[in-house]
């Protein structure tokens, strides 16, 4: 089996910067997005996971998610979308 491709996230996941963010193109197969240099989130982050999640599912690609900061996760629990999160 391949080794993933990791994906470091770096930065604020905010309005602000998630369009930019919105237009990256996950690599093919499996994928770890790894958000440990990730400083703030808001909303914006969870739908932003969302859709990466949504398109990788379309590309029949696999998603593993690491150091997902606790205020994220709070978030998901909070519009009860947690359990789509692959941790």
């Amino acid at each position: 089996m391949a080794e993933p491709s990791v994906v470091t996230l770096k930065g604020e996941l905010t309005l602000e910067t998630a369009v930019a963010h919105l237009g990256l193109t996950l690599p093919a197969g499996n994928v770890v997005l790894d958000f440990r240099s990730v400083t703030r989130v808001d909303s914006s982050a969870l739908a932003l996971l969302l859709a990466w999640l949504r398109r990788a599912k379309v590309r029949r690609s696999t998603v593993e998610l690491r150091a997902l900061p606790e205020s994220l996760l709070a978030l998901a629990r909070l519009y009860g979308v947690d359990t789509l999160l692959p941790v």
